[in-house]
């Protein structure tokens, strides 16, 4: 998705269909605008965020975000396992099986 244009851009590629990635700073400008907030204090928040969950997959715990969905973690003698299993709206967006009524 094109940061504030609303359009979805899709590519084939070997088959799968890739969106157009945004980088950070477009995550940090739009939680500012979302907060009412400048970039600097949004960009703390996003960074303080990031390191809480990668402090509990250090952990070995897994997360779950209302809304957004799980990220499990376990940890194997030789390696972990990291799933995400996205929550109903999402489910709804992709077009998978879903509850979600709200909008999309």
């Amino acid at each position: 998705m094109t940061a504030g244009s609303g359009k979805s851009v899709r590519e084939s590629e070997g088959g799968y269909l890739l969106s157009e990635r945004i980088q950070k700073k477009d995550v940090v400008h739009s939680l500012a605008q979302r907060m009412g907030t400048d970039e600097q204090t949004a960009e703390v928040w996003l960074d303080a965020f990031t390191e809480t969950l990668y402090e509990a997959f250090k952990e070995g715990r897994s997360v779950t975000l209302s809304g957004l969905g799980g990220f499990y973690v376990r940890p194997h003698r030789d390696s972990w396992a990291f799933k995400f299993n996205p929550g109903q709206k999402l489910r709804a967006l992709f077009g998978w099986s879903s509850s979600y009524k709200g909008k999309l």
